[in-house]
């Protein structure tokens, strides 16, 4: 079937649509201000033959592009098995398990069949950052953890919701497990209504222009976003490109982990190999597989942000598995810091590879770390434990045309820290600083953006706090001859006395009291281009406003 340019594109606007409207009913509905504010979660269309990806929500995270394609198809190919129960209409599968195409256990997904006279014709997915799923730290992020059950309970595909109705009995075993499990119900129903809308709005667009019109837009969005792809990617010489990131430390062996990365371009077709890279490590900073393919196709998305989202996209890239490397996870290896953190240095490793051919599409690496702080308790002013979850920007790196933004979201997605307010009113903190880091910024010809300072003290009761960050031993890669930026810095004051962690960003079950205070200080971006050629007005600005070190 031929289909006009002007159909096509409306076609490809109302699937995006779909999934636009997902992302706003999930935020909207959610309980958990990391949902709900942070927009920590992303929604998605899936093919229902491989669960390839048809469209994803603009407001959805990118480090869900790839993961959340791999776990549908996951999905299907053990329905298909018989190892999974086939579904039924209205039918919502509930997954956390990182090992079957996930990140870490708080990415909480749902999966629901779309049926179309009768059969599936796509898949609606969607991912939910749960605030806790158990585990040995409130919040998930357990620094030293050494398995994955450490780190919370690790859910197979299952049916949570059977023909519309919620499972009470599996929905019971899952809030046994957890914390602060009677506020689950608000993300629940949240993220099984994002689905039922995004269901409403798909029947309307098939019923407009009809099921074998948008099946043949499909197919052909999927072949025009290769083709662009494979175009874009021939703006790059022949040849390979290497690069090496650094992650600070596993969180259990104070030992940076390396990862090499070399970049083979021939006609249409990038190679990304991760051989040389570091083993499997001790601590949670392994990353699954489905969450690396997706650090590399996110990096990507960065550098040619114009190719739509599709799996076409995807098809000129491939990742050479990374097998006996802490980027291939297998199971019971803890994997807390891939999706926030570990994703971010390998986006960084392509990043660090591809500026030298690609200098006016590639920035320096940015402050690369969601900043992950969890602080869990007990607030004797609600008689109720609390869970805190507290996510923050940092600065972007320099690029070829303007300096880097500051305090800007992370690598991995556009997920903004709450608003203070609302923080202070769910949880017993007070809020004393929360300003941009000034001299945090790489220097260069194009300096890089701030960071963020923030200082947070717990006003009454008892907490445990936990940091699962990166970047505190090594800055944000400056390019083409700029300067690294500043490397995070986390402090804890309690009684008057400054503890810093020996992981320098890593650390869990840090005991506070009322009064204590934590203070964090993100990384500022790299540097981009040698900062002797900076424009002299620039400088003395920069002097003037306290913005270089």
């Amino acid at each position: 079937m031929t289909i006009d340019p002007i159909t096509l594109s409306v076609i490809q606007a109302g699937l995006q649509q779909v999934c636009d409207e997902m992302d706003l009913s999930f935020s909207r509905a959610a309980f958990s201000p990391v949902i709900a504010e942070a927009n920590d979660r992303s929604d998605g269309i899936y093919a229902a033959e491989d669960g390839a990806l048809i469209a994803q929500g603009a407001g959805g995270l990118p480090v869900f592009v790839g993961t959340m394609q791999y776990s549908t198809r996951t999905l299907i190919e053990m329905i298909a098995a018989g190892t999974v129960a086939a579904p039924q209409p209205d039918d919502i599968y509930i997954v956390n398990d990182p090992y079957l195409g996930g990140t870490h256990l708080m990415d909480v997904r749902f999966a629901r069949p779309f049926y179309r006279r009768g059969e599936i014709f796509c898949w609606l997915s969607n991912t939910g950052h749960w605030p806790d799923t158990g585990g040995s730290v409130p919040g998930g992020f357990s620094a030293s953890a050494t398995s994955v059950e450490q780190e919370g309970l690790r859910l197979p595909p299952v049916r949570l919701f059977k023909q519309g109705k919620l499972d009470t009995e599996i929905y019971s075993i899952i809030c046994s497990n957890i914390r602060v499990a009677d506020q689950r119900i608000g993300d629940v129903k949240a993220q099984a209504a994002a689905l039922m809308v995004g269901e409403t709005r798909l029947h309307a667009l098939l019923d407009r222009y009809g099921d074998e019109t948008v099946r043949a837009a499909i197919t052909e969005l999927r072949a025009r976003a290769s083709a662009q792809m494979q175009q874009l990617i021939d703006e790059i010489p022949d040849g390979t490109y290497r690069s090496t990131a650094w992650v600070d430390s596993d969180g259990v062996v104070n030992e940076p982990l390396a990862i090499k990365l070399a970049i083979t371009k021939t006609p249409g077709h990038l190679t990304f190999d991760f051989d040389g890279t570091a083993p499997p490590c001790m601590g949670p900073m392994n990353s699954v597989l489905a969450t690396t393919l997706s650090s590399v196709y996110l990096a990507m998305r960065h550098i040619f942000p114009e190719v739509p989202i599709s799996a076409g996209a995807f098809e000129p890239l491939e990742v050479i598995r990374t097998e006996g490397t802490f980027l291939d996870a297998q199971y019971p290896r803890p994997v807390s810091g891939c999706a926030a953190e570990v994703s971010q240095r390998i986006a960084e490793a392509v990043f660090a590879a591809l500026v030298e051919p690609l200098p006016h599409r590639v920035t320096a690496a940015p402050a690369g770390t969601s900043g992950n702080f969890a602080l869990g308790g007990f607030d004797p002013e609600t008689g109720r434990d609390f869970v805190m979850y507290q996510l923050s920007g940092g600065g972007y790196g320099g690029n070829a045309d303007h300096d880097g933004l500051s305090n800007g979201c992370s690598t991995i997605g556009i997920s903004k820290a709450p608003p203070v307010e609302i923080m202070e009113q769910n949880f017993p903190v007070l809020y004393h600083r929360y300003a941009l880091r000034e001299g945090s910024g790489g220097a260069g010809h194009h300096r890089g953006g701030l960071g963020l300072d923030y200082e947070i003290e717990l006003r009454r009761g008892d907490a445990r706090a936990s940091f699962v960050m990166d970047h505190g031993r090594f800055g944000p890669q400056g390019a083409l001859g700029g300067e690294d930026g500043a490397p995070n810095m986390v402090e804890v004051w309690r009684g008057g006395e400054c503890h810093v962690p020996e992981h320098l960003s890593k650390e869990q079950d840090i005991p506070l009291t009322a009064g204590d205070r934590v203070r964090v200080r993100t990384p500022g971006g790299g540097g981009y281009g040698n900062p002797a050629t900076r424009d002299a007005q620039l400088s003395a600005e920069d002097a003037r406003l306290g913005r270089t070190r």
